[in-house]
This record gives structure tokens, C-alpha cells and sequence, in this order.
């Protein structure tokens, strides 16, 4: 772990190698877990100002779960959340004609309906962020359901910090990833 800033991150950003195989994978972090995806206060509202945009590329059982639980929610852990559709897969999730899952957030970004591409927390895995009060510790999360993610990322040699640079550089600035960039180099 080394501190950047107001972050303390870990190495593994750098030793870890992932490039998202949607082919292999079919989506699968969107669809299984036990909670949905992470989100900031922020993006709650954002949720709610964006979802009669997105609603009609969602499918019935997500706009169902929507409807009935809200944009978002608050677990048990009292931590803010997408919905889930029976527990499992996030109410945001649509499926392409090869059954692989895709954000319907993203995909209404994609088609030039909304200007927002999807919350911090989906836009950033395999990393994921946890705030404290003093700072925010950025780490590398390894979950089996993305082997095929690691292999391919091994194969191309492009490890975690560069296949989620877009994502980090909307989180922390372009800056603050330029630095990070020159930690890397020294790590190597």
C-alpha cells in the first residue's frame, strides 16, 4: 500500500492484470452477489433524475423492482444501493441478444440519451473504493467470477490501473492519475 494524496492504494492496482471478457463472463457481476451496486448520495439523485430516460431500454422485471423499492435503496448495512430483482441480479440490468448482461444506464449513455455513464462503483470494477473520514483507500477487488478477466488481462498485459484509467481519472482527476502512472512506473 502506498498513500497518494488522500488515498491509500494498493500495489495490486499495479501486480494484477484484468481486462474485462464479457464473452467468457456474460456479465456476471451485475447479476450475481448479494447486494447491489454500490452508490454515493449523489448518484442517488441522479438516479432519480435520469430513470424516465432509462426506463424504457430496462426490462419489466427491473422497472418492476424500481417501481416498488425506488431508484435506489438503503441496505441493512445502511449503505445506498441499486435495487435488485429477487436478491439477485441489479434492476438495472438488460441482456443482449447473446443473454450477455449489460447496464441499461450505460446503454442509454451509449445512445446518446443521458449524459451519465453509469454509477462510480460499476464504472470502477475490479477496484473498488471505501471512504473514511481522512482518506480513501483504493484496492483490488478479486472475485472468481472474473478469472476469464484476469487471464485475458495477463494475455494482453494490461494491468488493473490502465484497464480502469477512465474510471479513476472521473474519480480522483486527471492529475491525481498522472501521479498514480508515475508510481507505477517506479513500482516496476
Amino acid at each position: 500500500m502506498f498513500q497518494l494524496r488522500k488515498t491509500i492504494v494498493s500495489e495490486d492496482l499495479f501486480e494484477k492484470d484484468f481486462v474485462c471478457n464479457l464473452s467468457a463472463c456474460k456479465g456476471a457481476c451485475c447479476i450475481d452477489g448479494e447486494a447491489g451496486a454500490p452508490l454515493t448520495e449523489e448518484e442517488t439523485k441522479k438516479l432519480e433524475d435520469i430513470y424516465p430516460q432509462v426506463k424504457p431500454l430496462l426490462r419489466k422485471e427491473g422497472i418492476e423492482a424500481i417501481e416498488k423499492e425506488g431508484t435506489w435503496i438503503t441496505s441493512d448495512f445502511d449503505e445506498l444501493e441499486t435495487p435488485l430483482i429477487n436478491h439477485k441480479e441489479c434492476a438495472y440490468v438488460i441482456f443482449d441478444d447473446k443473454k450477455t448482461a449489460l447496464c441499461g444506464i450505460e446503454e442509454a449513455y451509449n445512445q446518446g440519451i443521458i449524459d451519465w455513464k453509469k454509477p462510480i462503483s460499476c464504472h470502477l470494477y475490479p477496484v473498488r473504493v471505501k471512504e473514511y473520514s481522512e482518506f480513501s483507500a483504493v484496492n483490488y477487488n478479486k472475485w472468481g467470477i472474473c478469472d476469464d478477466a484476469c487471464t485475458l488481462g495477463k494475455e494482453l498485459q494490461v494491468p488493473v490501473y490502465k484497464f480502469v484509467k477512465e474510471a479513476l481519472i472521473r474519480k480522483f482527476g486527471e492529475s491525481w492519475y498522472e501521479e498514480l502512472e508515475k508510481v507505477a512506473e517506479q513500482h516496476k
